[in-house]
């Protein structure tokens, strides 16, 4: 039976170290010390991956599982007069999900709080933000950050173009909503937290077993691509969120969704069916489903020829790229579904 508190505080503690894409730097460090703890082999790549090597009990055979360690936010175009700066979207990022509020830009030297800003409500039609109100969505072209800095503060603190704006941190505690946790950036630090629980579970799989928390996967999963490459592999399993919408069969609660197809292409059905076998062994159900809008770093890697074999576990999500809901219950079972796995990986 498994204690969702522990496994929502350390969802919370892998959300509270921002991440954004290819700026990764503080959630490496912390993913370095937990997997050390837990005395397993764990290294950074050059293309900026934590990996973890779990031996198996066939050391010539290796499969990997992946979870992007990466989070959306937006990126510094240009620093503007008066302390406003101007910033492009990170990923798949949209400044109406997040509102007006406190974001943290990561500066090279300092981190700096500003307030994601659409200016002011009570205006007429001589104002720009009058349009927002009535007709268009809010667009990263149409806000700003407010700092009240003045330029020589800004760029004492490193704060430059390219710089890596995510939601502020006081914004990003994670809630308990019964059984079910509420946040930002479950997608896909919820799957780094399957990671982290299968290298202290997994003691003996059946082959040498990769856990991967990939990098820069948001902007085009070039980390796994990068590792994939080099690393020959039976299958790639990716770990992912499953958007819950009116447009797909999919139910909330405890049941995981393995996917047959998403934007980038099909899954191995064979691979599939082994997972769907490891959940029947767990008397566990599990939920089918093609998506549309939606790419993972197997599907990316298999399509690119980097991998044969390639599946996606994920748990149902709500308000996916935004403040997302999960059931701790579906987090957790991937979690069992996937040593099962494992530890009865059949020849292929």
């Amino acid at each position: 039976m498994w204690d969702y508190e522990d496994l929502f505080k350390t969802i919370e503690e892998l959300v509270m170290h921002h991440s954004p894409s290819g700026a990764e730097a503080e959630i490496n460090q912390h993913l370095m010390q937990r997997f050390a703890r837990l005395g397993v082999e764990v290294w950074c790549d050059l293309a900026d991956n934590i990996i973890a090597k779990i031996p198996g009990l066939d050391s010539s055979r290796s499969i990997a599982i992946t979870a992007h360690k990466d989070e959306i936010g937006a990126i510094v175009k240009t620093i503007g007069n008066e302390g406003r700066v101007e910033v492009r979207k990170l990923g798949g990022a949209f400044p109406w999900v997040y509102g007006e509020g406190v974001v943290d830009l990561l500066g090279d030297n300092k981190t700096i709080s500003g307030i994601l800003s659409f200016g002011s409500r009570h205006v007429s039609h001589e104002s720009p933000q009058k349009e927002q109100q009535e007709k268009a969505p809010v667009k990263w072209e149409k806000t700003w950050i407010e700092t009240k800095c003045t330029a020589a503060e800004l760029e004492a603190a490193g704060i430059r173009a390219g710089t890596r704006v995510v939601i502020g941190k006081h914004r990003k505690h994670p809630i308990r909503l019964k059984d079910h946790i509420a946040s930002y950036t479950l997608d896909n630090k919820a799957s780094v937290a399957i990671l982290l629980a299968l290298a202290e579970k997994l003691k003996k799989p059946a082959v040498n077993v990769y856990l991967v928390a990939s990098a820069k996967e948001e902007v085009g999963a070039i980390g796994a691509l990068f590792f994939t490459q080099r690393q020959h592999l039976e299958a790639l399993i990716a770990l992912e969120i499953c958007p819950l919408s009116s447009e797909y069969p999919i139910k909330d609660g405890k049941s995981p969704v393995i996917l047959s197809q998403d934007g980038y292409g099909i899954y191995d059905e064979t691979l599939n069916e082994q997972l769907c076998q490891s959940a029947k062994q767990l008397d566990m159900p599990v939920q089918l489903a093609i998506l549309s809008g939606f790419g993972s770093d197997a599907s990316i890697a298999m399509k690119f020829g980097h991998v044969g074999r390639a599946a996606c576990l994920a748990f149902p999500t709500q308000n996916t790229h935004g403040y997302e809901i999960a059931h701790l219950g579906a987090i957790a079972n991937c979690i069992d579904l996937l040593q099962v796995f494992c530890e009865t990986v059949p020849p292929h």
